[in-house]
């Protein structure tokens, strides 16, 4: 649904984005995760054109945005909307009218304007709240304002650029929720900014991890957590580094309830002293990371029966 190819951007000797491949699945929910100044931001305004690129190609369902002139790039984003940080309503406009905006734009008539209105308030939990002024709502009823108007065109691609570092962790995860219920019911690929991980653990399929103004790691999470080595492993599983001589980590998914310790013991007579480690529920399932040493009994047959099992080994040297 998303491609882009070697995107650079350059303004004047920074280089902001140097040489970014993209790539996001239609009906997915991908996070692109990095820290303040890593081209986040500047790689989703280059997804619907904002900024133009230096150098790359940017395709969104099939047509290549970065080939267009400025009239059919217009009309070409009306199937990408976006969703902000700060929420950029107009306080002179109550509610609908900030929803109904894009539509008036688009020349769409009132009856129908209206109707469509009422349609994406309710299906943001809004019903009701129309008449009300922006400056009368919580940030997380402003945050549902600016989803419903971004919707309000049927898009099929939603950006989101940070639309959670403004609001706090409740509010976060009404609106993450909010939007995993749109992807599922509408189908919509939803491409979100962020540099909080908790964002990437609740809804995301797939994730890219951006600094310096590249991309270091992309791939769906699931993916990425059975890759030995993985720095979304890392991230996710926090582990004081570097791993002590002779201990070994574990990484699995599925069951978090399986008994993995007391089966090693039993089955194969090993000592097994816990360093560390954690299990999360990500948007995929469960996952977790365990730091271990093990000793006695067949400890090299024990590691060679979590190869078996599909569990991602790391030996310490």
């Amino acid at each position: 649904m998303i491609q882009a190819s070697g995107l650079r951007k350059h303004y004047g000797d920074t280089v902001a984005l140097d040489g970014v491949d993209l790539h996001v699945r239609e009906g997915e929910i991908h996070g692109v995760l990095g820290q303040s100044g890593a081209g986040k931001s500047t790689l989703l305004r280059c997804v619907n054109l904002l900024e133009r690129p230096t150098a790359g190609t940017v395709t969104v369902a099939g047509q290549d945005l970065t080939a267009l002139g400025e009239r059919e790039l217009n009309r070409a984003r009306r199937n990408i909307g976006m969703i902000h940080q700060h929420f950029a309503l107009l306080s002179s406009r109550t509610v609908a009218g900030n929803v109904a905006f894009p539509l008036e734009v688009m020349g769409v008539p009132r009856a129908e304007r209206e109707r469509r209105v009422a349609e994406l308030l309710d299906l943001v939990g809004l019903e009701g709240r129309g008449a009300d002024r922006p400056d009368r709502l919580s940030g997380g009823q402003k945050q549902r304002v600016g989803i419903a108007r971004a919707l309000a065109g049927n898009p099929a691609v939603l950006l989101s650029d940070e639309a959670t570092s403004a609001l706090d962790p409740a509010t976060t995860e009404s609106i993450l929720a909010l939007l995993k219920r749109l992807n599922a019911e509408l189908g919509l690929t939803i491409l979100l900014i962020t540099h909080e991980m908790n964002v990437i653990k609740n809804v995301c399929d797939s994730v890219s991890i951006m600094a310096r103004g590249r991309i270091e790691e992309s791939g769906a999470i699931a993916d990425l957590i059975s890759t030995p080595g993985s720095r979304l492993t890392r991230e996710i599983f926090p582990l004081p580094e570097p791993a002590p001589a002779g201990s070994v980590t574990l990484t699995f998914t599925g069951d978090p309830r399986r008994a993995v310790v007391s089966e090693l013991i039993r089955k194969f007579d090993v000592d097994l002293s816990i360093l560390g480690g954690s299990i999360e529920d990500l948007a995929g399932g469960a996952a977790g990371r365990l730091r271990v040493v093990l000793d006695g009994g067949e400890a090299t047959a024990a590691l060679a029966y979590l190869r078996e099992a599909g569990v991602i080994i790391e030996e310490a040297a």
